[in-house]
C-alpha cells in the first residue's frame, strides 16, 4: 500500500480507504488525500488483455488518469464523437490526460502484460460522477 504518490513534480501523502473489484480481471485500491480530502485516488490494476469499463464523466472538477506501468491503450471518445487511442508503455512514465465532461474513457491491457495506471478524481469521487456505456 502506498503512503505517498507522485504526479508531475508533487508528492501527496495518500492513506489508503480499500481495494475495490470493478469486473473480473480488473481491481481498483481507493485512496485519499487526508490532508485535505480534496481528491482522491484509485490505483487500477488491469490483467492482461482485460479492459475497464467505459464510463462517461458526468461531473466533476477534474479527472485525471495516467500511466504507471506494463503496457496499454487509454481510449478516449471526445464529445464531438471523434476518438483517440493513446498507447502507453515503459516509455510512457510521466503520461498524464485530463479526462473532460462528456467525454468516455477506457483502458485495455496488451495481451501479455498486466497494466497498473491512476486515476485522480478532484473533488472526490462519489455515485452519479460517471455513467458506464454498454460496449
Amino acid at each position: 500500500m502506498l503512503e505517498k504518490f507522485s504526479n508531475q513534480g508533487s508528492d501527496l501523502i495518500v492513506t489508503f480507504v480499500e481495494s475495490v473489484p470493478v469486473k473480473p480481471g480488473v481491481t481498483c485500491d481507493v485512496y485519499i488525500h487526508p490532508e485535505t480530502g480534496e481528491r482522491d485516488l484509485g490505483i487500477i490494476t488491469i490483467e492482461p488483455g482485460e479492459k475497464t469499463k467505459k464510463k462517461k464523466v458526468l461531473e466533476g472538477e477534474l479527472t485525471i488518469e495516467g500511466y504507471l506501468s506494463g503496457e496499454g491503450t487509454l481510449t478516449i471518445t471526445h464529445v464531438d464523437g471523434t476518438t483517440s487511442v493513446m498507447k502507453v508503455d515503459s516509455s510512457a512514465e510521466g503520461f498524464c490526460y485530463s479526462v473532460g465532461l462528456g467525454e468516455c474513457m477506457q483502458w485495455e491491457a496488451g495481451p501479455n502484460q498486466q497494466l497498473v495506471v491512476f486515476e485522480i478524481c478532484f473533488p472526490p469521487y462519489k455515485e452519479g460522477r460517471y455513467q458506464d456505456i454498454a460496449e
